[in-house]
């Protein structure tokens, strides 16, 4: 949803559950407005716990056209993994 959606839809409920009184019978708009809060919210949260369990890569250039991220260990069980990527550029053709 991102960022955006997730403050929008907090700011559209807010607006139905504490400024809008119109009475329409059959559908509560506060109930509506909370339950867009809560969906923002929701999603705000989804959205900053992606955000920040992206793994994170720092290239840096070794030895001509090669690149190496940053190696990453994880831990399974009582084995330690190591994983290594290499990047490969494209050449340049002039």
């Amino acid at each position: 949803m991102g960022f955006g959606g997730s403050i929008f839809l907090i700011a559209l409920g807010a607006i139905f559950a504490f400024a809008v009184e119109a009475d329409l019978g059959w559908l509560n708009l506060a109930v509506v407005g909370w339950v867009l809060m809560l969906a923002g919210v929701a999603g705000l949260l989804l959205t900053l716990h992606f955000w920040n369990s992206r793994r994170r890569a720092v290239v840096a250039p070794v030895r001509g056209d090669r690149v190496v991220s940053e190696q990453v260990v994880p831990v399974q069980g009582d084995q330690v993994v190591e994983e290594y990527r290499e990047v490969r550029r494209p050449r340049r053709t002039v």
